[in-house]
């Protein structure tokens, strides 16, 4: 039933725009406010804010990531013991015999 209202609903609003004709055509513009021009192969003009956001933003990524790391190093380094490296053998270590 929701979409035979819908159908209707659409064709009201055709019929409508039928009946009026053809109307002006408008364009409408962004706005009136400045805007950034396209410059070729110059880097864009960012302003104090920006760079305020931009260094703010890149400072709280780090601080979360080097104090994540300082207070929970099993999430980067893992979560397993390490091995005693001093008890693998020299054929475990890839390390050739003496007698070759």
């Amino acid at each position: 039933m929701s979409s035979l209202g819908r159908a209707l609903g659409v064709l009201r609003t055709g019929s409508q725009l039928v009946r009026r004709g053809p109307g002006r055509i408008t364009s409408r513009k962004a706005s009136d406010g400045p805007h950034i021009e396209p410059q070729y192969r110059q880097y864009p003009q960012l302003t104090k804010r920006q760079k305020y956001e931009a260094e703010f933003i890149s400072g709280a990524m780090w601080f979360w990531i080097l104090w994540h790391s300082w207070h929970d190093p099993d999430a980067v380094l893992g979560h397993f013991p390490w091995p005693d490296a001093s008890k693998w053998t020299d054929e475990e270590l890839g390390i050739p015999s003496d007698e070759e």
